[in-house]
């Protein structure tokens, strides 16, 4: 857990990493997201493993439960709910690529405790009739694992569930654009990582 600088904690920011898992990237970046304000929680859904190459990441991820990792992502949000400010408010979910989906399911499986998601390359096709929340999404144009149409059908999908979305677009990027590693992209990431502040000063209250 992270809090604010000055140690007050903040309203609540969940941080669910990629399937490079919680590596030293992800903490920095929870870290910055603290550093706007807010109390921030990044679960380790990996338990302790950080993939270096595709290939592994996948064989990690085939090894998880997905109960327990569905589980783990559920008790952390009520966990941060907890320590946060204002523990009655929900709270907002970041989440890369794995960790988006797991955000976007967290927000129609569990609406009483999310109230903003902000999905960096991340898909997601069920049923988000139950979701209460505000959705922001990141995407490249030139990601080999979430295509434009996979794109347009998670925004079709929030948006059957009567849910507001505020997605964007990167000329150029690809999947990952906003991780340490060859897809690295610093004008992107840094146009998305404002976009992200401006929206969770936006839907949640520091």
């Amino acid at each position: 857990m992270v809090d604010p600088p000055g140690g007050e904690s903040g309203a609540g920011v969940l941080v669910l990493h990629s399937w490079w898992g919680l590596n030293d990237w992800t903490k920095d970046f929870s870290r910055r997201i603290a550093a706007l304000g807010y109390t921030v929680v990044a679960p380790d859904l990996f338990e302790g493993e950080n993939p270096t190459t595709a290939e592994e990441a996948e064989a990690v991820l085939g090894r998880q439960s997905p109960d327990a990792m569905s589980g783990l992502v559920v008790s952390s949000a009520t966990t941060l709910r907890a320590v946060t400010k204002r523990p009655n408010d929900r709270v907002a979910v970041v989440g890369l690529s794995m960790g988006a989906s797991l955000a976007m399911w967290l927000a129609a499986r569990a609406p009483l405790e999310v109230s903003a998601v902000v999905s960096f390359y991340g898909a997601q096709s069920i049923d988000f009739d139950k979701a209460d929340a505000a959705f922001q999404g990141h995407y490249g144009d030139s990601d080999h694992m979430v295509s434009e149409e996979d794109r347009v059908v998670t925004e079709s999908f929030l948006r059957l569930g009567d849910n507001t979305t505020d997605f964007h677009v990167y000329a150029g990027a690809e999947h990952w654009f906003m991780e340490d590693g060859a897809t690295y992209d610093p004008g992107a990431a840094e146009a998305a990582f404002a976009r992200m502040a401006q929206f969770l000063a936006r839907h949640l209250e520091h």
